[in-house]
């Protein structure tokens, strides 16, 4: 009866103090954005908004009239074209941030360092991208991040930042509780479109048609760098936006 009484007790405690009494969901979700072709900010699916609670992040809500694009991309390994994509913005003189798996620090770590060399943000997509929502134990989680987080280290001697993106952009609550106590920053996308497997590659018109029907202020634009069509159509695509006046902003302008 005692221990009863005791029990009733701290749980009565815990939740009149405001502290979280269950673990964060483990239900995986897909990260998806309804585009609307008007040049606005995508709004987010009642079933995303989740990722305010946990600094998640998809765009630069508070962009307003600033004409400013987030340019992401998500980089596994090398085909000639991340190094054609990285020609190109340094001929723009326009940085980005690369989320980089463990495959690429490893086989291609000059191309790594190019980027840091070269004032890009190199940020964490895991080691070896699994479906991180099945991995429910946060020491398995800090896995995926720290050892590639100490690849980097390794490699550049210099401390890779703490921005994650989930591999696909499958995530659960809880992956987002367990990154935010980690120290990261998750963000996510406003804009992309299906340039990922180079047997489907869209037509370069096509593909630039679409990018351009989508862009709003605020939109962090998520690319793959192993795109023969991307790196084909980066030039017009940068030169067409510089000359409509967009800059192209750091991730950290998300948060501060």
């Amino acid at each position: 009866m005692k221990k009863t009484f005791i029990a009733l007790f701290l749980i009565c405690f815990l939740l009149s103090s405001g502290v979280e009494t269950f673990a964060a969901g483990t239900t995986a979700q897909n990260w998806y954005c309804k585009n609307n072709g008007e040049h606005k900010l995508p709004e987010l699916g009642s079933d995303l908004k989740i990722i305010t609670k946990y600094d998640g992040y998809y765009a630069n809500c508070n962009a307003g009239n600033d004409k400013v694009i987030y340019l992401t991309f998500d980089a596994g390994y090398e085909n000639g074209n991340v190094e054609k994509i990285l020609d190109t913005m340094k001929a723009h003189n326009v940085k980005g941030a690369f989320f980089v798996l463990g495959n690429l620090i490893k086989r291609n770590g000059d191309l790594v360092k190019r980027m840091v060399d070269e004032g890009h943000m190199v940020c964490n997509h895991t080691r070896s991208h699994p479906d991180m929502t099945e991995i429910t134990d946060k020491k398995m989680f800090a896995s995926q991040l720290d050892s590639l987080a100490l690849m980097y280290k390794e490699l550049t001697g210099k401390e890779m930042a703490k921005v994650y993106r989930p591999p696909e952009g499958r995530f659960s609550e809880q992956n987002l509780s367990f990154a935010k106590e980690l120290g990261y920053k998750t963000v996510f996308w406003s804009f992309a479109y299906a340039d990922w497997d180079n047997n489907r590659q869209m037509s370069e018109e096509k593909a630039l048609e679409k990018i351009l029907a989508h862009i709003h202020n605020g939109e962090v634009m998520l690319l793959h760098p192993t795109s023969s069509t991307n790196a084909a159509i980066f030039d017009r695509l940068l030169t067409k936006l510089e000359n409509d006046g967009y800059r192209f902003g750091s991730l950290e302008e998300l948060w501060k």
